[in-house]
């Protein structure tokens, strides 16, 4: 299994913009072989909003991962958050 998760920090401003961002960026993943679920999550203290994907592997995401965040490319993601997101690739430890 690999775990795609991104951490982003809105700014209260584009997090309506942001999450819309997030929502197209799951249904164009819709199908994709592999994908187990992805979906976007926000974290009730914090505010930040965080894409979960699980995937079968770490192959299964990079033959994917092209196609589905070009449906995103001309966001200004930059531009909505306070800060890059963090991004991890998590695998069985």
């Amino acid at each position: 299994m690999f775990i795609h998760l991104a951490i982003h920090h809105p700014k209260p401003e584009h997090e309506a913009d942001l999450l819309d961002s997030m929502h197209r960026l799951d249904r164009a993943a819709e199908g994709a072989p592999g994908l187990i679920r992805m979906g976007a999550w926000r974290d009730a203290r914090s505010g930040r909003l965080v894409g979960l994907a699980m995937w079968e592997s770490r192959e299964a995401w990079e033959a994917a991962a092209p196609g589905i965040f070009a449906t995103v490319d001309g966001d200004q993601i930059a531009q909505w958050c306070e800060r890059p997101p963090d991004s991890l690739h998590l695998t069985p430890a």
